[in-house]
């Protein structure tokens, strides 16, 4: 196997790491999922676009599009354990995003629209791009 695959897929990781990436995994996918398709009390690409051109992320619908697609592709990668280092990377870089662009003004806490969830969040995902899957993953089972 290449190196650079073996690089990417190779994990030391243990069965904590493993439940930290699931968790993470079912959030990020959730809210994709509120964004691209509507579900969960989630507005819809159209509601999404129309809301990130308000906050100034234009085009509206290609913010849409890829936050959302980032949210629910890579969060369905972390739960199944699959190419975890790149969609770790992806969200961590839409964390980023979300706190800066969204979260910052309000402040840490949850209660005000702060940026402690997406904090969390982000922390979640650079912890699982560091340390790859875990135990049990397809990562794993593919780097042996």
């Amino acid at each position: 196997m290449s190196t650079l695959i073996n690089k990417v897929l190779f994990s030391r990781a243990g069965y904590g790491l493993t439940v930290l990436r699931i968790v993470v995994g079912i959030i990020f996918a959730a809210h994709g999922s509120q964004k691209l398709f509507g579900l969960f009390g989630g507005y819809g690409l159209a509601g999404t676009a129309q809301w990130m051109e308000s906050i100034g992320l234009a085009p509206g619908y290609l913010m849409a599009t890829l936050a959302g697609g980032t949210e629910f592709f890579a969060g369905l990668a972390l739960i199944i354990g699959l190419l975890v280092r790149p969609a770790a990377l992806g969200l961590a870089i839409l964390s980023l995003v979300a706190i800066f662009s969204v979260h910052i003004g309000n402040g840490l806490f949850m209660a005000n629209n702060g940026y402690e969830f997406a904090l969390a969040l982000l922390a979640g995902s650079v912890a699982v791009l560091i340390e790859g899957a875990g135990k049990l993953s397809v990562d794993r089972a593919i780097a042996g």
